[in-house]
């Protein structure tokens, strides 16, 4: 059984999540429940709320900006300051990035990246209908980061990482762009225990957030290998509540588990 190649991870994961910006529904699941049936608002809030977002931070970002996707709360562990300047890996409706800019006041500013044309776009328009100044949109690939170096001091992401097919260049563009002391703070899916070779095979669980999860070692070694220092992955393993939703049947709670991780660059 052949493994689908980087170009073909990427094209499925640029294909699903632009169906999820478009659409009510989606054939294909992503990082939640609410990508593997028809969404509601009040289904991406109870969503969020489940992985560890606030009913006030739901509440408080526009309408559409939140679609339910994550494993994590990365503002959680992101200690995010006025005035920082912050960059959301992935950064679909724009969901972190509201709560981002809320945090950094006016003084501090955000920049969310994110591959797929239609969620840019998505994430653009609800900025504009804001009149949020301090938030800036970019279409790119978070292993080529269009943001120069040493500008960023806290780089966040939501259960995005584990959808790259070369994540130690995903790292290595996290270190370039981050200040002297900058760090990193991300929720993210990953691998508990050996992942079946019928599920790294399949491209509809790589863009739903279970085929491409890499073990807590292979993090560390990848952080470290990019420069990294004072790493801490912490498994959750009261995530495997909602795992067992996403792809149903799949046993995708048994191999995989959301993770909080962090690092800083000295």
């Amino acid at each position: 059984m052949n493994n689908p190649s980087e170009n073909e991870i990427k094209q499925a994961v640029r294909e699903n999540y632009g169906k999820v910006a478009t659409s009510s529904g989606s054939s294909g699941c992503c990082c939640g429940p609410s990508c593997c049936s028809p969404t509601s608002t009040s289904n991406a809030a109870d969503a969020s709320v489940n992985i560890g977002y606030s009913k006030e931070d739901v509440e408080s970002v526009p309408e559409g900006a939140n679609m339910g996707l994550g494993c994590g709360n990365p503002q959680a562990i992101a200690s995010l300051k006025p005035g920082e300047t912050v960059l959301d890996l992935g950064c679909g409706g724009g969901f972190d990035c509201f709560l981002a800019a809320k945090q950094v006041s006016d003084k501090g500013f955000v920049i969310g990246v994110d591959m797929t044309p239609e969620m840019v776009s998505k994430a653009r328009k609800n900025v504009a209908e804001s009149n949020r100044e301090n938030i800036d949109i970019r279409l790119g690939e978070i292993e080529n980061l269009p943001v120069a170096d040493n500008v960023i001091d806290v780089i966040i992401s939501n259960c995005v990482i584990n959808l790259s097919p070369n994540k130690q260049r995903v790292f290595n563009e996290a270190f370039r762009v981050l200040k002297a002391g900058g760090r990193v703070a991300v929720s993210d899916v990953i691998a508990s225990a050996p992942i079946p070779e019928s599920v790294r095979a399949d491209l509809a669980l790589h863009a739903g957030c279970i085929a491409g999860a890499s073990t807590r070692d292979e993090v560390i070694s990848m952080l470290q290998k990019a420069g990294f220092s004072d790493i801490r992955v912490a498994p959750k393993d009261g995530s495997k509540s909602f795992i067992k939703d996403w792809a149903p049947g799949s046993g995708a709670e048994n191999y995989v588990v959301s993770a909080d991780i962090q690092a800083v660059k000295k």
